[in-house]
């Protein structure tokens, strides 16, 4: 079908596929760097990432350097219709200096910077509280030993001063998102004195004010971990209290919940409570295994949700999946994609018929329209904004991942 023919069956419906496009292509998605070298980072040339955090697969060409991701990210970025982010992590730090996670600078990110101004895109943060020595124990913020408590706080207090200055030198704020590993693998005896010292460290970290329009401080949950079975102390309810009381942005991780659990169901939830969220977007098909997200039931009734709350400009919505089992730059492409087609297919939803009904308590409409669109051509649509930012579709798109993965398939 023909965009104009697909416009002309939307509008019969009083949706306006111009308006859906427009508002699509305003939307930002925070790519993440760890998708591209399996999470190790470039604090060493080789290891793992551990800490818990593990990538399946050893498919050939995985970035080596900050030059080689840079490279990678600009070829993913070139697949995806519309301006986009990037989420960096503390490890990825681009510098010939080897600073201890508490020594860290902006400097030593200064070539993510500077490449982000040429790319015309935004930056966002992340400690990183994993894969070291003191987080060995899976305990860092809310470890018993002050010494320990204090090497990470520091390493906090130092990534939000880089995030406030990568947000300053960009001209858009930076979301410095805070993710601990902390937990026990067996039943511990004194949960709250673990979560006492998680929230004073908090305290501490966040104490020093930053200019909101250069950085925002974001807190991430957890359900558990490798290693941390019985008990994770920065739980949902420890980090949904905590945002609340102290006026951070929530990131609430697809993977970080029960399978059973609908994300999309919290987010108005928390909405009448916080002022911003954070979103991290992948697919647990086991749990917290990260996958890379597909245009399923989960991922649709998120952006539907996002649309219909009018959550769109209170949500920053970031990805968090990394699979080394198939080709990473197409890993990025698909799901960045993936992503922007879930919030296309809920732009283009008859919203006013649907609340019409629903407040009627006429369910049997809403469920009939809401089915009955399901045949609509969304497809059409997604075809015309691909086509006005000249970025591939179909069997174009496939030769197109396909030549990029050769050209650096010999990176081993």
């Amino acid at each position: 079908m023909s965009y104009d023919s697909a416009r002309a069956a939307f509008a019969e419906w009083g949706v306006d596929t111009e308006t859906a496009l427009t508002r699509l292509n305003s939307i930002p998605i925070s790519m993440h760097c760890w998708q591209g070298d399996d999470v190790v980072g470039f604090e060493t040339r080789s290891g793992s990432s551990g800490g818990g955090i593990q990538a399946t697969g050893n498919h050939p060409g995985r970035a080596r350097t900050p030059d080689e991701l840079r490279a990678d990210l600009e070829f993913a970025y070139s697949m995806i219709p519309g301006t986009h982010r990037l989420n960096l992590h503390a490890m990825y730090l681009d510098t010939n200096a080897t600073p201890d996670r508490d020594e860290i600078e902006v400097a030593h990110f200064t070539p993510w910077i500077d490449w982000a101004k040429d790319q015309g895109i935004g930056l966002d943060f992340n400690p990183t509280f994993f894969a070291h020595a003191k987080a060995d124990d899976n305990l860092t913020l809310s470890h018993p030993d002050q010494g320990i408590r204090d090497f990470w706080i520091e390493h906090g207090k130092r990534s939000r001063e880089i995030a406030a200055q990568m947000g300053e030198a960009l001209g858009t704020s930076c979301i410095n998102n805070i993710w601990v590993p902390d937990g026990y693998k067996d039943t511990p005896i004194d949960r709250m004195a673990a979560r006492a010292r998680l929230e004073a460290s908090l305290d501490t970290m966040l104490a020093d004010p930053h200019n909101k329009a250069h950085m925002l401080d974001a807190v991430e949950s957890k359900l558990f971990g490798i290693g941390v079975e019985a008990c994770t102390v920065g739980s949902h309810e420890f980090y949904m209290g905590y945002a609340i009381r102290k006026g951070t942005l929530l990131c609430l991780d697809m993977g970080h919940f029960h399978p059973t659990e609908n994300i999309a169901d919290k987010l108005s939830a928390v909405a009448l409570s916080l002022d911003e969220i954070l979103l991290h977007v992948s697919r647990p098909m086991r749990w917290d295994s990260d996958h890379v997200i597909l245009l399923s039931d989960d991922i649709l009734q998120m952006a539907q949700e996002l649309v219909s709350a009018d959550l769109l400009g209170r949500t920053h919505i970031g990805l968090d999946f990394f699979d080394a089992t198939i080709s990473r730059t197409a890993a990025w492409v698909i799901g960045t994609r993936n992503m922007q087609k879930a919030l296309l297919r809920a732009l283009l939803m008859p919203l006013d018929t649907l609340r019409s009904a629903e407040s009627a308590l006429d369910f049997t409409t809403r469920l009939t329209v809401t089915e009955e669109f399901k045949d609509m051509p969304f497809g059409a649509v997604w075809n015309e904004f691909t086509a006005r930012s000249s970025t591939p579709n179909g069997q174009r798109l496939i030769k197109e991942l396909d030549r990029y993965q050769s050209s650096v398939a010999d990176r081993g």
